[in-house]
């Protein structure tokens, strides 16, 4: 093969290399990243993700009884009443009141104990919603990784898709050298290898976005598209 055909098959894969190379660089997802939409999506994810309705009823519960221990100081007094007739007389026990007698009785250990329940149910509530924003921080955080995820899977099979683009027109430009016999069998070869790869991974990049597409969705419990 002569030093101009060996400089054609070198000219046209290098044309091949740069211009995957331009649409590398045309790839990448940080521009794509839109942040009011990103704030959707994690409304989207608290508002319907079955764990933070277990967190707000985790939350709800504890303040319910949390109120109701401070309420509950009233049973420390027990009352109770007698009726003693006025016509009628005890021999064994006898008493110099009569008609309705009211008692009044104090649960001294439970003076002595009610302000530590009250103070452990209102523990447990403030628990629960420590609990709960440390949920909300997490799966805000974890929305972020998912969507950034997401976006690098599209910038992946553009990457991908642009790579086969360019295959196959390195594959027709070697084709149309080859039958002019102006490369080798060689060089023409190894560009329909080439392309061959290149769509395998397109294909492997469009499996990995639509993974991702549905681990954001999982965890928002809509559609993506269901997000306006």
């Amino acid at each position: 093969m002569n030093t101009t055909l060996r400089l054609l098959s070198i000219i046209i894969l290098l044309s091949f290399l740069f211009t995957t190379r331009l649409h590398a660089q045309a790839t990448s997802f940080i521009a794509d990243v839109n942040y009011p939409y990103l704030e959707k999506l994690i409304a989207t994810a608290k508002k319907n993700f079955p764990e933070m309705k277990v967190r707000q009823s985790q939350v709800n519960l504890a303040k319910t009884n949390y109120n109701g221990s401070k309420m509950s100081w009233l049973d420390v007094f027990t009352a109770s009443y007698i009726y003693q007739p006025k016509n009628s007389q005890n021999l064994l026990q006898p008493t110099i009141f009569n008609g309705y007698q009211l008692s009044v009785s104090i649960n001294i250990g439970q003076i002595f104990t009610k302000p530590y329940t009250i103070h452990a149910a209102k523990e447990t509530y403030n628990i629960a919603k420590a609990q709960q924003s440390e949920y909300l921080l997490s799966i805000e955080a974890q929305v972020k990784r998912l969507y950034f995820t997401y976006l690098a899977a599209q910038a992946e099979v553009r990457l991908r898709s642009g790579a086969v683009i360019d295959g196959q027109t390195a594959v027709g430009q070697l084709k149309y050298a080859f039958q002019k016999n102006e490369t080798t069998f060689l060089v023409y070869n190894e560009s329909l290898t080439s392309l061959y790869n290149q769509n395998g991974f397109k294909v492997q990049a469009e499996l990995a976005m639509l993974m991702a597409k549905t681990n954001l969705e999982e965890i928002l419990g809509v559609k993506l598209e269901e997000v306006k």
